[in-house]
Formats: structure tokens, sequence, C-alpha cells
């Protein structure tokens, strides 16, 4: 094992020894490397007269570039756009960020976080997430109802083992229960389990109430007391586009971060959704965990870590992702832009539940609770989901998603308001079509 990883297993052991159980095998041995990075970045700093260190060409002093390029540019230098960014990320925006999150999270308060890592976006983020943590064998606990890539990340790439429960009771609520009986039975047969959480979820469009995301911090903390190691991976990726008042207005994260020693919260989030910027994979991994003494060296050493696997991987994200995401955050513009795009989406998923109160499609299907977010689901009642996707987009050129062999799901935030109520209707008679033959 290379000395700078044992260092840094050694600082997060010191923290919390049962974060560092909870690593896996290439999280153990990862590290961030020294060599050129770090005598590049000391050159940057002394090397006043010539610098010779950095892999990039330079002209009279600036960044080289082509007028092709840097045309379509405005207000942003090549300096700060076609550069290699710090696999850490740029340190202004992941400064940034962690304010954000603290902003954006009352429950944070008096709690101290890492310093968020910036990754290419969140898909990005939950596959180095997996590098670091995810072990073949490990356990997962993810809903029944789930994006579906998370099979490619962990159970493909990782070979772990996704355990479903069913995310809605019978009454059509949260399914704490299931939850409940998943982590028992998880605790029951491993010394660590996973706990994925997506809110607001993809495809269902929930988020879970106030009091019952302080049921699921119940159930897991009990977890954690009953000895079991507790990873508990929220993926935020539409964090912010909450509808209901009664929806929790914040991450989980931040109910879970520094409960319990044997408890880890990780926030995997980014720009993509939150700023409408989605080509320009800018996500952010952030850490939350309890430690003996200044959270500090262990933070810091987790950040090494997943630095390290971007390092080994794309080595950083773009820069000029990055910067046009910071420069975004720090505009007095920001907030006014985001709350009106926030009232369009509101508006279209209110129309939505609108619409569906009519009785006319009681027969056809029932709705998944949603409240937030891009989609919501039908539970198909007489036909099933994938030759009615097939009979809309042929028939009548509408495209939806069949999640499910019963399951529909709708984009409404790609639908503006006024085709709601016909896309609805053309789905009916799309069932209509297919019951008549």
């Amino acid at each position: 094992m290379n000395p700078l990883a044992k260092e840094l297993n050694l600082t997060i052991t010191d923290a919390n020894a049962q974060v560092m159980a909870m690593l896996s095998q290439v999280g153990r041995q990862l590290f961030f490397p020294k060599g050129i990075l770090s005598q590049s970045a000391e050159a940057k700093e002394k090397a006043h007269r010539i610098n010779g260190t950095i892999g990039i060409a330079k002209q009279d002093g600036d960044t080289m570039c082509f007028d092709t390029i840097m045309g379509s540019l405005h207000g942003i230098g090549a300096a700060e756009a076609l550069t290699y960014a710090p696999s850490f990320g740029i340190p202004a925006l992941r400064e940034r960020w962690r304010q954000e999150l603290y902003a954006k999270n009352p429950s944070l308060k008096g709690k101290a976080v890492s310093l968020p890592v910036v990754t290419c976006g969140i898909t990005h983020a939950i596959s180095v997430f997996a590098d670091v943590w995810i072990d073949p064998g490990d356990v997962i606990l993810v809903p029944d109802m789930m994006w579906g890539n998370y099979n490619m990340i962990f159970n493909v790439r990782k070979d772990a083992r996704l355990n479903q429960y069913t995310l809605f009771d019978d009454q059509g609520r949260y399914n704490l229960e299931a939850l409940s009986t998943a982590v028992a039975d998880g605790v029951r047969t491993h010394q660590k389990i996973v706990v994925l959480f997506n809110f607001p979820q993809n495809p269902t469009g929930y988020t879970l109430t106030g009091d019952e995301a302080d049921a699921v911090v119940d159930i897991l903390t009990q977890a954690a007391e009953n000895g079991c190691r507790v990873l508990a991976v929220m993926d935020d990726a539409y964090f912010g586009l909450f509808y209901d008042e009664q929806a929790l207005q914040e991450s989980l994260f931040a109910k879970l971060c520094g409960r319990h020693p044997n408890l880890l919260a990780v926030k995997l989030d980014g720009a993509t959704k939150e700023y409408f910027v989605w080509g320009l994979r800018i996500g952010f991994i952030t850490y939350g965990m309890h430690t003996t003494g200044d959270p500090g060296p262990a933070y810091d050493a987790l950040e090494r870590k997943t630095a390290g696997c971007v390092r080994g991987s794309i080595s950083n994200a773009s820069h000029l992702g990055q910067t046009m995401v910071l420069k975004a955050l720090n505009s007095a513009r920001l907030e006014a832009e985001k709350q009106e795009k926030f009232d369009i989406l509101k508006a279209r998923a209110l129309k939505v539940k609108a619409v569906l109160a009519d009785d006319k499609y009681k027969d056809a299907w029932q709705a998944y609770p949603f409240n937030s977010g891009y989609f919501m689901c039908l539970k198909l009642k007489t036909v099933e989901a994938e030759p009615l996707r097939v009979h809309l987009l042929d028939r009548y050129g509408v495209g939806l998603i069949a999640s499910g062999k019963h399951d529909l799901r709708v984009a409404f935030s790609c639908v503006d308001e006024a085709l709601i109520q016909e896309l609805f209707d053309t789905v009916l008679q799309g069932i209509k079509d297919l019951q008549t033959g």
C-alpha cells in the first residue's frame, strides 16, 4: 500500500474507526498523488520567472487557444475555460457549494461537513462513491421503483447486491415498515449496509414528508446503535424542486449528518437539475460523519481519497463548466431566475394533479404519490406499460417511459402546461385502443 494511503487511513481511523472500516478495498488504497501535481502546484506559487511544469501550451504568458473556440465564449478567459481544473475541483466553487449546503439545509447548523469534491455530473459522483465505498457482495438497500442506472453502477460494475423494498404501502404512503424490515434483515446478515435514497425520486417524483424523514433517521440510527455500520447515501439530483409544503424542504443528509459514530452520510448532488445545466456535468460529493476531536483532518483525508479516485479516472471535471456554475452562484440575478423556473415546474405539477383528479381516468390507472422533482408515474390497471408506450409513440407521436410492467413514467418537466390535459387524454385513448384491439 502506498505510504500516502496509509497516512490517510490512520487519520480516518483516529477520527472514526467505523468509517475507516466502511471503505472498500479500493477506497483503503486510494490517495491523492504528489509528484507532478504537487510540484506543479508549488511552481505555480513560486515560479515567478519561468514555469515549465504544466502540461498545457502557453503563449506570451497566456493560455494558448484558438479564436474559433474562444469566439463562442463571452466574459470568460481562456485560463478559466480551457485549462485543467484541480481534481478536487476549483477551490472557490467547492467553498461556495458548501455555503449553499448550509443555506439550503437548516438542520446542518452547528454541524461540520467536508468540502465538496467536484465530479463530472451526479452519475459520475455515484460511480466515484461506488469505487471508494463498495466491494463485491456488499448489500445496497433501494426501493423497487428506482433509477435503472443504479443497477449498472452498483450491480454490474461493482458486483454489489441490490436488495429492494416496496416504495409505497397499500395506502399510497412511503413504506416505512418495508424499509425498517429491509434494514433489520441487513443488520442480521452484514456488518455494513448501504442505504440509497433519492428524493425527489426518479421515477415517481416523491419526496418524504418531515415526519417520514424523522422516522427514516430513527430506523438508521437504531441500526447503527445495534452495531451495524450504516452508509447512508443521498442521490439529491433533483434537490430543491419541492412543490408541496408537506414535503421535506431539505436533504435527508442534513438530518443524518453526525448522528452516530456508526453512521456515515454522503450527499451526491450537483448543478445539473438545480440550475438547469444538464450538459455542463458538474456534480459534488460531500461527507458528513461523527468524529472524535477535530473533524478537519478526517474530512481532508476523505476528500483526498475521493479526489484521487477522480484523478485516476477522468483526471478532473470541466474547468469551463465549473467556472460557469461559480459565476452563476455569485450572480445577484440567480435567485430570481431560479424562482421563475421553479414556478413554471410547480405549475405543471399542480396542473397534472388537477387533470388526474377527473374520474374519467379512474378505471385506467392510479397515480403514484408525487410532490416534487421532474416526474410522476401511472400504475396502469388494464394494460401493460411497454405495449402502451409503443402504441402511443407509433400512433400518436407521444413519448413516455415504461418503467415497470404496469408503470408508465411521465416527465412533466419537459411538457408545457398547455399540453398536459391533451397528454393524459391521449394516454387514456391509447389504453382504450389496446383494450378494443
